[in-house]
């Protein structure tokens, strides 16, 4: 496809200068989607307001930067002038196509102004990213915000079966197109001692290390995972727990149940947010990282680890289930249960001695780029 035919896309959504895996995404895929069409990306000025961030900082304070790519900074989502004129903005563009990253019920009202004001100029051609249909720790208003802030789409695209099964119940005939969460790279291909790394974190070349990893929620299951680890000490006497990521729940909920059943020796918190540069260093220290969810629909951690080559002991929840192929890229386990991820656990340590998995991740993780997800847009936009 030549420059000159090539199709405008604008997407809205966040990106570098803000964290998290909802960035990582959207910068991966205006990388990606910018090989076959303009790309114009409209980042937020101010994303949460800071009364409603649970952590220390929104921004990415990484020195090195992973897949960024050129924005304007004109959303706040609590400020309605700057909606009119983000809309005028994209009325501008004469774009092909307008793409609205969707994933929490917080933005129903900033999103909805937007798409509304852009619609008589843009029918037929608004497209919503569902990574998340309702969040995960979902509240009675976030239905009723959710409702609002899709209502303007013209199609979806749903990143999992669980979302495109709830986009069902409001679609009223709309398309909704699928794709699951492609993996991305989030290595920045420097090497890290394994055994240097576990000697600064007191453990030695022998331990069995267990993490968990990212920001802290209950939906996340990290409680479970602490009541499980005494089983799995049972069965596996030298094993370690790492606890790696800022907690946005008070961490004594849950360092009172480490010291509770008597595990604190081997179980070592990292309580911070952790920069891009430093990423590698902790999962050369682990053998297998642990999602206990409660619930999910995607996970960008599970790409991190599959970036390092670290198999995962994942909940059957959401989307998850679709991103680990069982006995081979990690293993599957029912939710709520210390009792089977201690199993999944020894499972996993059992199953290493004969099965390759780092191999196994890489071959997945190749078959499962962008590229589907740029041909997904093609189909969309009908090139």
């Amino acid at each position: 496809m030549s420059n000159l035919i090539k199709k405008k896309i604008v997407i809205i959504g966040p990106a570098h200068p803000y964290r998290g895996g909802n960035a990582m995404f959207i910068q991966y895929l205006c990388n990606s989607l910018s090989e076959k069409f303009e790309i114009k990306l409209i980042n937020y000025s101010l994303l949460y307001p800071s009364f409603l961030f649970p952590g220390t900082t929104q921004y990415d304070k990484s020195e090195q930067v992973i897949k960024g790519f050129p924005n304007e900074r004109l959303v706040n989502s609590i400020n309605p002038i700057s909606w009119i004129k983000t809309a005028n903005h994209i009325i501008k563009e004469n774009a092909d196509l307008v793409v609205f990253d969707w994933w929490n019920p917080f933005f129903g009202i900033c999103h909805w102004a937007i798409s509304l004001l852009v619609r008589k100029k843009y029918k037929g051609k608004i497209l919503f990213i569902t990574e998340n249909f309702i969040s995960h720790e979902a509240r009675f208003i976030d239905s009723f915000l959710t409702k609002l802030g899709l209502r303007f789409a013209d199609k979806f695209l749903a990143l999992s079966k669980p979302v495109e099964k709830d986009l069902q119940s409001i679609a009223d005939g709309r398309p909704i197109f699928r794709s699951e969460l492609p993996m991305f790279d989030y290595s920045l291909n420097t090497q890290f001692d394994s055994a240097a790394e576990r000697a600064a974190l007191g453990f030695t070349p022998q331990d069995n290390v267990l993490m968990f990893f990212g920001y802290v929620r209950k939906y996340k299951g990290l409680d479970i995972l602490l009541r499980a680890f005494p089983l799995i000490l049972k069965q596996i006497p030298n094993a370690k727990l790492l606890v790696v990521g800022e907690f946005y729940d008070k961490p004594e909920t849950y360092t009172d149940i480490v010291r509770d059943n008597g595990t604190l020796e081997s179980v070592k918190f990292v309580n911070q947010y952790i920069p891009n540069e430093e990423v590698g260093k902790y999962f050369a220290t682990a053998d297998v990282m642990v999602q206990p969810y409660r619930s999910a629909t995607n996970s960008g951690i599970l790409n991190v680890a599959y970036s390092f080559g670290v198999p995962a002991v994942v909940t059957r929840v959401g989307g998850l289930v679709e991103l680990v192929t069982d006995g081979e890229t990690g293993i599957l386990v029912e939710p709520e249960s210390p009792e089977q991820i201690a199993e999944g656990v020894i499972r996993f340590y059992k199953l290493r001695e004969t099965v390759n998995f780092p191999e196994n991740i890489r071959e997945r993780v190749a078959k499962s780029g962008f590229n589907g997800i740029t041909d997904v847009f093609e189909e969309i936009l009908g090139v």
